[in-house]
């Protein structure tokens, strides 16, 4: 039968500019491989406004790292050789390749253009604070650089529906463009009263030229770079119908084992649920009300019920569309949706989505690697590596659940025949010392466990009725399972 699957993301917000996170990849992919991961999620591929930009600021769509604009040739990541030859080493280890697609604005135009639009009010974007009039928009992009490689589009004011500077008046602001057909769109969440509008020139999908370039780009990336699936940005702030009709074209130019994952930010498990109605479950979504559980959990303390941890969130309401994440580059310290999981909870949180049976895990780059930048924090690679083993060698079979304290929880995988040795059990406290009376099989009897994280030390041998005691320390996480080689039970 087929192993887990497991994500990396490999990134974070401060990864070093250097231009070598491609040739990091590529001497990275063995080692993914080898601690369970099949799948990696890479940051933005394409041009930004500088050799710094994170690749959230897109500038050319169609330069991957390889032509003189912004100031560089490379991104900040490296060129577009190393990032197609990093994706085939990948592809070589079984490793599926994620691209990070930025769809919803462009930056670092060009080009000013003279054209007229409505100040709103920043907090209601439904409100009109001022009557129409001219600005100088930072809204042509022509990609001397290119020139017209790849494609001849070249985008100007009509193709966006919003913009935040006005150069003429050196004004900051929310800009709505006037013109025909020219409007927020309605296919947007309801946020500010509107969200279409995020940063930089917003894209207009109602515009048909946009929306089929944009889909003619799609298909360009994937056969260029031969990646496996896409990550699609801020989707909550795009047309919902478009991302369906993008969904649908990718997959039919690559085949239905295209993968895709959106980011719809928002916790309300309402929105989300009627986002996958809208777009026909044709992506699937990071699990964003599981993530707000996990800080809470970690803020809280032992004044949060263990046992409601997985209530109100996307892997329990649609499982086969969730994908579970603890922390991300957003999320890090100082980053815009700051919310981080503290890091007494951190390996708990990650046993909570990489040893259950439903949800497709995410392990961030800065929980594994650590993060960078003026106030770095260490990487968590030593809690992490015996919860992937477990997941790659363990976490299969019948799932039972002892949701039944507020403070210690537990849960069995009873294993499969397939995967010699597979099952195991979790407890998990976030409070005082505890264990959790728990039934793997009877056809586990006299079966000495060991805890694979190492936190404890005991022997667990299996009872006659197929139950056993497991341990847990406080504020800990313990997954006890059967060891590749046998043991005598102590004492014996």
């Amino acid at each position: 039968m087929q192993r887990n699957h497991t994500i990396m993301q490999f990134f974070e917000w401060h990864v070093e500019a250097d231009g070598s996170h491609w040739e990091r990849l590529k001497a990275a992919a063995a080692d993914l491989k080898k601690s369970g991961f099949d799948a990696v999620w890479v940051p933005p591929v394409t041009k930004g406004q500088s050799a710094e930009d994170t690749g959230y600021g897109v500038y050319d769509l169609y330069d991957l790292g390889e032509f003189d604009q912004k100031g560089t040739v490379r991104t900040k990541y490296g060129t577009k050789d190393e990032l197609v030859s990093a994706i085939e080493t990948c592809r070589e280890q079984g490793i599926n390749v994620y691209v990070d697609l930025v769809m919803n604005h462009k930056a670092g135009a060009d080009e000013t253009e003279r054209f007229q639009v409505i100040e709103v009010d920043e907090n209601d974007r439904t409100k009109e604070i001022s009557e129409p009039f001219d600005i100088e928009g930072w809204t042509k992009f022509t990609f001397p650089g290119r020139g017209d490689q790849y494609s001849d589009f070249k985008w100007d004011f009509t193709h966006f529906n919003g913009t935040d500077y006005d150069e003429a008046g050196k004004k900051n602001g929310i800009f709505r463009i006037v013109g025909d057909h020219k409007s927020w769109d309605d296919q947007v969440d309801s946020e500010f009263g509107n969200y279409d509008y995020l940063m930089f020139a917003n894209i207009d999908y109602s515009h048909p030229e946009v929306r089929k370039e944009m889909i003619e780009w799609g298909k360009w990336l994937l056969h260029t770079v031969k990646c496996g699936g896409f990550r699609l940005d801020a989707i909550k702030h795009i047309n919902h119908t478009f991302i369906k009709e993008f969904a649908e074209a990718v997959t039919h130019e690559y085949g239905e084992d295209f993968y895709i994952v959106g980011e719809f930010w928002n916790p309300e498990l309402k929105a989300c649920q009627h986002f996958l109605d809208t777009v026909d479950y044709k992506i699937d979504l990071f699990d964003v009300s599981l993530h707000y559980k996990l800080h809470a959990a970690s803020e809280a303390g032992s004044d949060f019920d263990l046992s409601t941890i997985f209530d109100d969130t996307l892997v329990q309401s649609h499982p086969m569309n969730a994908v579970t994440f603890v922390d991300n580059h957003d999320s890090q310290p100082q980053e815009s949706l700051q919310s981080w999981v503290q890091d007494w909870f951190k390996q708990s949180a990650y046993a909570l989505i990489l040893l259950r049976q439903d949800g497709y895990p995410v392990v961030f780059y800065g929980d594994y690697y650590g993060i960078g930048g003026e106030q770095p924090i260490p990487g968590k690679k030593d809690a992490i590596d015996p919860l992937l083993y477990a997941r790659h060698h363990k976490a299969y079979g019948q799932q039972d659940d002892y949701f039944d304290h507020p403070n210690t929880i537990g849960w069995v995988r009873r294993g499969v025949q397939d995967i010699p040795r597979s099952g195991c059990a979790v407890v998990i406290s976030n409070g005082e010392a505890g264990s959790k009376r728990m039934n793997v099989g009877e056809e586990r009897a006299g079966e000495v466990w060991l805890d694979l994280t190492n936190t404890r030390e005991d022997q667990i041998t299996i009872g006659d009725d197929g139950f056993a005691e497991f341990p847990v320390n406080g504020g800990s996480v313990s997954v006890w399972a059967l060891p590749e080689q046998d043991v005598e039970p102590s004492g014996e």
